[in-house]
């Protein structure tokens, strides 16, 4: 029953999403909004006439505390890269290899300035979901060693636009554009669940949205 009443809840509030404005949507929009975003967004890009002409690399960095005590950096691990190597030759790929990173990134870029600042709420929620999904992936690899925590987490990315065809007069700009993330501290928050209540005791969050060094 519960299942059942759940289902239902979820398609409706999909239905209000993508359905025109309305009475209900302008009277229980931010309801909608906190239910759909960011897992459940809906993206109707595969039906459009201009789809999407780049590939984007994010890759993530860390910044470990050792268990002596001292502060080291990692090199750059290529997430996109991971996807793509996971997805190749897949008949089954899942929806997370194929779209979690990706839309996640779109959801920061679309919701931050070009000086990375946050615009609205929306902002805000999307720098906690990719930086939660950069940490998550940089702790599977375990970049440093035992007793190694990490404390800060760094993304940037690499967009390339996909060249035309030969026969195509179309004219694109080759040079990559790079956009590099400020550091962010790794919070409570930001743990998965399955490591419970620990926090990262030496995190500090006043060093939150720090400027790249």
């Amino acid at each position: 029953m519960l299942v059942a009443v759940a289902a239902c809840v979820h398609v409706g509030m999909l239905f209000l999403h993508v359905a025109p404005s309305n009475t209900l949507t302008k009277q229980h929009g931010d309801a909608v909004d906190f239910w759909i975003y960011p897992e459940f967004e809906q993206n109707w890009k595969l039906f459009a006439p201009n789809p999407l002409q780049q590939n984007i690399a994010v890759q993530a960095r860390a910044e470990l505390r050792t268990a002596e005590g001292g502060v080291r950096t990692t090199d750059w691990y290529d997430l996109s890269a991971q996807d793509g190597a996971d997805i190749d030759g897949n008949l089954l790929p899942s929806h997370t290899q194929q779209n979690q990173l990706r839309r996640a990134w779109d959801f920061y870029v679309g919701s931050h300035d070009a000086r990375n600042r946050p615009v609205g709420l929306r902002g805000q929620l999307s720098e906690r979901y990719i930086r939660r999904i950069a940490y998550m992936r940089l702790d599977r690899e375990r970049p440093g060693g035992k007793g190694d925590e990490i404390v800060r987490v760094q993304l940037r990315s690499r967009t390339t636009n996909v060249q035309p065809p030969q026969w195509s007069e179309e004219k694109v700009p080759t040079k990559p554009v790079h956009r590099l993330l400020p550091w962010w501290s790794v919070t409570p928050d930001d743990l998965p669940l399955a490591s419970g209540s620990g926090a990262r005791p030496n995190a500090d969050p006043n060093t939150e949205g720090t400027a790249a060094r």
